[in-house]
């Protein structure tokens, strides 16, 4: 996949975000979806597009068949199960059938790490939104973030790390 498909399959999925955005800010997953399907469907759509859009339908595809098949605890107490796979990392999966000590060596490592790096985002998240609480409290004539971020925390678009990735 191009990068330019790339950008333009983003651009198509913010383009309909947008037109789908009511005046609260909110948008429905699902009916985004079904637009970006109705368009991605469209006859004049550029065949680097529609193939960079096969591509990522794959992929989808695929992680989902990798969650549906992740290892849960069971009835029995265990989490064994032959058909679900082992995530070995550098896209290398194993089904749990033939996983070896080695491989469940692995899994565990690399368990640890995600967890670590979760728990680190999740407590970044808890901090941001202590501080946005607080200071929603405090600016009471705030509404919505945005605002509340301009005001308060000095936002502008100069210091956004992104700012708009596609233009108006």
């Amino acid at each position: 996949m191009t990068a330019t498909a790339e950008i333009r399959l983003q651009h198509l999925v913010e383009q309909s975000a947008l037109a789908l955005t009511d005046a609260t800010g909110r948008f429905h997953k699902r009916r985004l979806t079904d637009t970006v399907r109705e368009q991605l469907v469209r006859e004049d759509l550029d065949p680097h597009i529609r193939a960079a859009a096969l591509d990522r339908l794959a992929h989808s595809l695929v992680t989902g068949f990798g969650e549906q098949r992740n290892p849960r605890r069971r009835r029995t107490g265990r989490l064994f199960h032959p058909q679900d796979v082992i995530k070995l990392g550098n896209g290398i999966w194993v089904w749990m059938d033939r996983a070896t000590d080695s491989d469940v060596l692995e899994w565990r490592r690399l368990s640890r790490k995600n967890r670590a790096r979760v728990d680190l985002a999740d407590n970044e998240i808890q901090d941001y939104t202590d501080d946005v609480l607080d200071a929603f409290r405090t600016h009471t004539d705030l509404v919505h973030l945005g605002d509340l971020e301009r005001a308060v925390f000095g936002w502008s678009e100069d210091g956004a790390d992104q700012g708009e990735l596609f233009g108006p």
